[in-house]
C-alpha cells in the first residue's frame, strides 16, 4: 500500500514515516530538503508543495496520504503571514485536490489543539482553515480523512522551534532558561515516537472521517517540567520568567486550549507510552551527541 508523507523530513513527519515503515507500508517522503532519518526502504521526493505537478505526480497511485508540510511555529506565522497562509492553506488545498484526481483511499492531517482555542494566533487560523476545506473536500468530492490534533510532540529530531529542546538546550549551554510566561501553564507532552505510533492507528476503519486528538496522558505544569529538568541534569538551573514579547505570549494558552468548539474529536490513547522523564534523558543524551559531533 502507497504512503504519502508531505514534511517526512521534519520532525514528526519523520517519525511517522519510520512508524509506516515498521508496519510495512511502502512510504514516500516529500519535502523540499532531503530527510536526515531517511530509511533504505523509503524514497524520497525533494519537492516544494505549492509546486502544483510535484504533488500531482507523487501523489499517484497513492492509496494514503499524510500532510505535516507547514510553518507550525506560532510567533513564525506571526512574523510571516503570507508565508504561512501560502504554506499552510494553499500548500493543504494543492494536495488535497491532488487527493481527489488520484483517488486517494484517505487524507490524514496534521492539526493542532490549539484548533480549540482562541489563541495560536495566525497558526490557529491556518489550522481551522484547513479542517474546515478538508470537511468541504470531503462533502463535495468525497475525499475520506482523519484529521489528527496534536499536543506537545517533544524529543530527538527537534530543533529550535520545538519548546522542549530550547529549554534543554539553554539548561545545558547556559545553565539558564529564559521563559516567556509565569510557569503555571500546562501542556500535556507526548513524545514523538508515541504519536508516531498513534498517527498510524488512527488509519483504523473506525477513525475514518472524523478528528482524533493525541495529547500526552498527563497534563505537566512548566514549572514541574523545569523541576525535572534539574533535577536530571544535577545540577542548579536558574530560571528567568518574563513578560517581554507580550504579542507572542497572547498567542500561547495559559491551561487549557478549549475556549473555541469546532468539530468534535476523540482522543486517541495507546496501553503504552514513553514516560517523560525517560524522554528527557533521550533527548539529552541526543543533544550532547550532536554537540560532540560538531567539535
Amino acid at each position: 500500500m502507497k504512503v504519502v508523507v508531505f514534511g517526512g523530513s521534519g520532525f514528526l513527519g519523520s517519525y511517522v514515516v519510520d512508524a509506516l515503515l515498521a508496519e510495512g507500508y511502502d512510504t514516500f517522503v516529500f519535502d523540499n530538503k532531503k530527510s536526515e532519518h531517511l530509511k533504505d526502504s523509503s524514497k524520497m521526493i525533494t519537492k516544494n508543495i505549492l509546486d502544483e505537478e510535484a504533488v500531482i505526480e507523487a501523489v499517484k497511485g497513492a492509496d494514503i496520504v499524510y500532510n505535516f508540510a507547514a510553518i507550525a511555529d506560532i510567533d513564525e506565522c506571526i512574523q510571516h503571514p503570507l508565508d504561512a497562509v501560502k504554506d499552510n492553506i494553499l500548500g493543504n488545498t494543492i494536495i488535497l485536490e491532488a487527493c481527489v484526481k488520484a483517488k486517494v483511499k484517505r487524507f490524514m492531517f496534521a492539526s493542532s489543539i490549539y484548533v480549540y482555542s482562541a489563541t495560536g494566533g495566525i497558526y490557529r487560523s491556518t489550522k481551522q482553515a484547513c479542517e474546515s476545506l478538508i470537511d468541504d473536500y470531503y462533502k463535495f468530492y468525497g475525499l475520506n480523512f482523519t484529521i489528527l490534533r496534536y499536543g506537545t510532540p517533544y524529543g530527538p529530531r527537534a530543533d529550535e522551534q520545538n519548546s522542549v529542546y530550547r529549554f534543554l538546550e539553554q539548561a545545558i549551554e547556559r545553565g539558564k532558561i529564559e521563559y516567556y510566561g509565569d510557569g503555571s501553564e500546562v501542556r500535556e507532552y507526548i513524545h514523538a515516537s508515541d504519536a508516531a505510533r498513534l498517527s498510524v492507528r488512527a488509519l483504523d476503519k473506525q477513525h475514518q472521517n472524523e478528528c482524533v486528538l493525541i495529547t500526552g496522558s498527563h497534563p505537566v505544569r512548566i514549572t514541574e517540567l523545569f523541576t525535572m529538568i534539574n533535577e536530571i541534569l544535577n545540577k542548579k538551573i536558574r530560571v528567568e520568567y518574563s513578560k517581554k514579547g507580550i504579542k507572542s505570549l497572547e498567542s500561547h494558552y495559559q491551561i487549557t486550549p478549549y475556549s473555541y468548539n469546532p468539530k468534535i474529536a476523540k482522543k486517541l490513547m495507546d496501553d503504552y507510552y514513553l514516560d517523560l522523564g525517560q524522554g528527557l534523558l533521550e533527548c539529552i543524551e541526543e543533544f550532547y551527541k550532536s554537540r560532540k559531533g560538531e567539535k
